[in-house]
């Protein structure tokens, strides 16, 4: 359930994209601003290696085997807006608060998903530890529960089926949170990619074959929304209409979509945990707390008959 707790890194590199765009649009320089944010060691990565003659979008790509797992999508994201602003041109500095928006978005569904999680797992919590509670009851009323579940047959049979449940809860718990999680951290960046090469003032080819590129060198070559792309690009041939403010709207529209379906996720995950702890837990909580008792309790009542 670790990924749930993300959420503040992904918020973390909303803020250092936000901070770069506000410094880039006051007129301070690329690699000065990376300069002024050298706080965490990501940033100062990218400092260190931009110092050292990298082109900034490198540098980034350069530091990702440092970066955490969920955090490589958005930094991927950020070298590919660099990259594409650098070789059309474009002003980067707007682009990068939308990517900061778009971030923060996304963590604000993963905190959601958190709060979601918070009830079901302080309950799975304190049902994992009845079993324990139950054998403690049984020393207290001077039954060896803990000597019938580890010396006996039908205490050994219940030991591991109560081990079995309570690791079949955990993988099924995994698995459940997992797939709750946005699989995209990056909603619409083909669209807000190829916004910012349009800017650049080349001709719409150009752009594409840019933005392209840029997420092939990026390692984002997976990033679909080609086939959205040329058709917001048909239109604005057709319409006579800048294409960059057609690019952002279906970007935002796509980064809508992404909240709106990990939002949906977050709220049906708490009905959904309740199945491993009816399933799993209860069950072993039975076979490790009860059922060791009860065979004390029998064991005991029929020896001193």
């Amino acid at each position: 359930m670790n990924r749930a707790r993300d959420a503040p890194r992904l918020a973390g590199v909303a803020s250092t994209v936000q901070r770069l765009a506000v410094l880039l649009g006051a007129g301070v320089p690329p690699t000065s601003a990376w300069r002024y944010l050298a706080k965490s060691p990501t940033v100062a990565g990218v400092d260190a290696a931009i110092r050292g003659g990298m082109p900034v979008a490198e540098a980034i790509v350069a530091q990702l085997p440092e970066v955490a797992d969920d955090e490589r999508p958005a930094w991927r994201g950020l070298a590919a807006a660099w990259w594409v602003a650098a070789d059309v041109g474009a002003p980067l500095a707007p682009s990068l608060r939308e990517f900061a928006v778009s971030l923060r978005s996304l963590s604000e569904a993963q905190r959601e998903i958190a709060v979601a999680l918070s009830a079901p797992v302080a309950t799975a919590r304190l049902v994992m530890a009845l079993p324990a509670v139950g054998l403690l009851f049984g020393f207290s009323l001077g039954f060896d529960t803990l000597g019938v579940l580890f010396t006996t047959m039908p205490g050994l049979v219940c030991l591991a089926l109560g081990i079995t449940l309570m690791l079949a809860a955990l993988a099924w718990n995994r698995r459940l949170v997992a797939a709750a999680q946005p699989r995209d951290l990056t909603p619409g960046l083909r669209f807000e990619l190829t916004a910012i090469a349009v800017t650049g003032g080349g001709a719409l080819d150009r752009a594409v074959t840019s933005v392209s590129e840029a997420l092939r060198r990026c390692g984002l070559a997976a990033v679909g929304d080609e086939a959205g792309v040329e058709a917001v690009l048909d239109l604005s041939r057709r319409a006579g209409v800048p294409a960059a403010e057609l690019l952002r709207s279906e970007a935002e529209e796509a980064r809508r979509s992404a909240r709106a379906e990990a939002a949906a996720h977050a709220s049906v995950l708490a009905v959904r945990l309740m199945l491993p702890l009816g399933l799993c837990v209860l069950p072993a909580f039975m076979v490790l707390g009860v059922a060791p008792l009860l065979i004390a309790v029998i064991t005991s009542t029929v020896s001193g008959m």
